[in-house]
């Protein structure tokens, strides 16, 4: 179980990792399309391309580390009013909900991988690149979210501090 445990660490701070890379190669990409535009040249296709295709990677790949890590906005002005018992129930079920909603996305997601695996998608801007690759995030990731908003229903720790107020 526990050699289980660090491998699933591993792979959610891999992914964490790359989603930052993607930041980093987007910001770069940015720069150099302006600056190629405002040299008077024609930016490459593939620059532009390769950034839509972070925004959507950098988003998923990161998202079940901020899960783990509260990264995720939530608002506590209701729960730090509640008693702790009251807290601690809210929180598990507002975990559990997350839980729910992930699942559905992942199996949502698996679907839409499928469909287009079967239909032979292909997303065609600067290059021909099957759609599947895009979608796969979505069922691997939501899956992944699913698990880490688990560890907050059965875990010892909560989603929410009970307290109102940012706390960094």
């Amino acid at each position: 179980m526990r050699l289980l445990t660090r491998a699933y660490d591993t792979v959610l701070y891999a992914m964490a990792s790359v989603a930052a890379a993607m930041l980093i190669w987007l910001m770069v990409s940015i720069v150099i399309s302006v600056l190629m535009r405002n040299a008077g040249f024609q930016p490459y296709a593939w620059l532009f391309t390769s950034s839509e295709y972070a925004v959507l990677y950098l988003t998923m790949l990161g998202a079940p580390w901020l899960v783990r890590e509260k990264g995720h906005v939530h608002i506590e002005l209701v729960t730090a009013t509640l008693p702790a018992a009251m807290q601690r129930l809210v929180s598990r079920g507002v975990a559990l909900a997350c839980v729910g909603v992930s699942l559905i996305l992942a199996w949502k997601g698996l679907e839409l991988v499928l469909t287009n695996i079967a239909r032979n998608d292909y997303d065609v801007r600067a290059y021909y690149f099957p759609r599947w690759m895009l979608t796969i995030s979505f069922p691997i990731c939501f899956s992944l979210m699913a698990v880490e908003f688990a560890r907050f229903v059965f875990g010892k720790e909560l989603l929410h501090s009970g307290q109102a107020g940012v706390h960094e």
